[in-house]
């Protein structure tokens, strides 16, 4: 597995994936900061990723282009740091592993999470 974290997040999260044994960048280091989210959209299916993000248009992206790939998680709480995140997070990678290999939509606030097969 490997996350493609967006700019709407920290980097930290990558040195915590990493010190999770997980396959992380954050777009910084491979994209232009003000990239349309397309952009990030396109290069994670082209090299294999999944979007790890607090933006909601990449669900609207997922629902008009009627793709399979990339599986996205989207983040809605408030605090988004990975001190505070983290191991809901690594749960939700473990719990939903095959979901998010064979294509899929994980929307996460405080109260609940909700996992949509793609297509959408």
């Amino acid at each position: 597995m490997k996350i493609l974290i967006d700019m709407n997040l920290t980097p930290l999260w990558v040195k915590f994936f990493q010190e999770n044994n997980i396959n992380a960048i954050h777009w910084t280091e491979i994209g232009k900061v003000n990239a349309p989210d397309k952009e990030i959209f396109d290069y994670a299916i082209e090299n294999n990723y999944l979007i790890f993000t607090n933006d909601l248009d990449f669900g609207a992206i997922l629902a008009n282009t009627h793709t399979q790939t990339p599986s996205v998680i989207q983040v809605r709480t408030q605090d988004l740091m990975p001190h505070s995140l983290g191991k809901t997070i690594l749960e939700l990678l473990s719990q939903f592993e095959q979901s998010l290999n064979d294509g899929a939509l994980i929307t996460l606030d405080k109260q609940r999470m909700r996992v949509r097969v793609l297509p959408l």
